[in-house]
């Protein structure tokens, strides 16, 4: 599943396309993208409407939507497994996939394109409610060393599992927790609470360095689904130091990366790197 660097990298390269863009029509040949909203009520909500403006919340894209100066809502993309968003001529022809088309006043439209039909493109009034619970943003100001000590300090949760959690930090997935964790030297399964000051610093630091790193290289092509809306595989997959490589040598110290299963998700790490905590 995509997390926040594709998921930001992907709302960064539409953005010019659809930013003071009006929304002139409405095509949806799978209707349970919507979320329940009919096909009559999707298209009724967004039709004429302007895109004010595109963001990334979490793992959600995210359309602020004005008509006649004032707001009238919000669209919001969830790309699940392998959704995808394109912008292309309209009239382009995307093939079999493609479940949901926004057309707009330039001649160009929004598709998007989703193999397993997990992925969901809704419309909401407001985002208020969707997004309550939801944890900081780890590359924001309210992602703060302080903020991070005090909240790793206040739970008795293993760290893999706790970083996983959307309500306490937005957008992470499998593969930047296990990347993070690795650079920071730290076990999966250490308990947070138990997490030095100046190692949860640390951890704090490769966070943010890991996402703000693969976002620059446009995310991570570990299969053949993500792509980015220019149709290119992102490449910070050629960096990775434990995800996917179990049974190769740690790049740091030459052990060889073991997979475990921690909280159901497979799990990479360097067992040298990261040293099993005491107890």
């Amino acid at each position: 599943m995509p997390e926040l660097p594709e998921v930001e990298t992907v709302a960064r390269l539409i953005r010019p396309h659809l930013v003071g863009r009006l929304i002139e029509d409405v095509e949806v040949s799978w209707t349970r993208s919507l979320g329940g909203l009919t096909e009559r009520a999707f298209r009724e909500n967004i039709t004429g409407s302007l895109v004010k403006r595109v963001w990334r919340r979490a793992k959600w894209i995210v359309f602020d939507l004005e008509r006649l100066g004032r707001p009238a809502g919000h669209l919001l993309c969830h790309l699940r497994m392998t959704g995808r968003l394109h912008v292309e001529p309209t009239g382009t022809d995307m093939g079999p996939y493609e479940r949901v088309r926004i057309d707009l006043d330039n001649g160009e439209s929004l598709f998007f394109i989703d193999v397993r039909k997990f992925g969901r493109f809704i419309y909401e009034n407001d985002t208020n409610e969707r997004f309550a619970g939801i944890g900081p943003e780890p590359l924001t100001d309210e992602f703060s060393s302080a903020w991070f000590r005090a909240a790793l300090a206040s739970r008795k949760r293993q760290l893999k599992p706790l970083l996983l959690d959307q309500s306490f930090l937005a957008g992470l997935g499998n593969i930047y927790v296990d990347e993070a964790l690795h650079a920071a030297k730290l076990h999966p399964m250490r308990r947070s609470d138990r997490v030095p000051a100046a190692a949860a610093d640390r951890l704090h630091a490769e966070i943010r360095d890991v996402l703000a790193a693969a976002i620059r290289r446009e995310g991570s092509s570990f299969d053949t689904f993500y792509r980015t809306p220019e149709g290119q595989p992102g490449s910070y997959q050629e960096q990775f130091l434990v995800y996917g490589r179990d049974g190769k040598p740690c790049r740091f110290c030459g052990r060889t990366i073991k997979k475990m299963v921690v909280a159901q998700r497979g799990t990479h790490i360097c067992t040298r790197c990261q040293p099993v905590p005491r107890g």
